[in-house]
């Protein structure tokens, strides 16, 4: 496969995993499927991780991606493949922005999984029974201790809305990640040794 042909596929799985991160941070400003006041949504939410790292920030390097096959031994035998040559560097610098954009998702998805959903909780301050918003959990010890979740009183099911959105946020940034590393060899390849896969050879009078 040229390696126009391979980013191609690529950008393929960026776009809907892109697609899918926006989503989820969208539904992250709903925690548990409901509609709380600002400042009652987890912080990290703020972070836009999904929206502009693993969303906004990746669609540019799959788009460059995706449009590395059209030239694919259209003019290049002509020039020398200097065209797609220099078109296999320029994506490498698209893909070190989507390692960049995915990389903050990540980061800012482990923290919000560390740190778990702000949610209403009982004031252990007040002698009535008085309730305050805040984050009840530290230093992700909610994880292997379920028993933890009943302390969040509202919004209904926000822990396990709040660890399966972060966790899919965290996942789909590792592999886009991986994805873009991948396109930084497969575009020092395509610039070293040629994008043409020997159609140039196989063309009529073509040297």
């Amino acid at each position: 496969m040229c390696s126009g042909g391979f980013a191609k596929c690529l950008g393929i799985t960026l776009l809907p995993l892109s697609i899918l991160c926006v989503l989820c941070n969208i539904l992250l400003f709903f925690p548990g499927g409901h509609v709380v006041e600002s400042d009652q949504i987890t912080k990290q939410v703020w972070f836009f991780g999904g929206i502009l790292g693993s969303g906004v920030l990746m669609i540019f390097p799959a788009l460059v991606f995706l449009g590395l096959k059209n030239n694919d031994c259209c003019g290049c035998c002509g020039n020398e493949s200097c065209g797609r040559r220099f078109a296999m560097l320029s994506s490498i610098l698209f893909a070190a922005v989507g390692v960049l954009g995915a990389g903050y998702s990540v980061v800012v998805s482990g923290v919000a999984i560390n740190q778990g959903p702000s949610c209403e909780v009982h004031n252990s301050n007040s002698t009535a029974n008085a309730t305050e918003w805040r984050h009840p959990f530290e230093n992700g010890n909610y994880l292997s201790n379920k028993t933890l979740w009943d302390a969040c009183l509202q919004p209904k099911n926000v822990v396990p809305w709040h660890l399966t959105l972060f966790s899919m946020l965290l996942i789909m940034g590792l592999i886009q990640m991986a994805l873009c590393a991948v396109q930084v060899i497969n575009g020092l390849l395509g610039a070293l040794c040629g994008d043409c896969c020997g159609c140039c050879g196989g063309s009529d009078g073509a040297v």
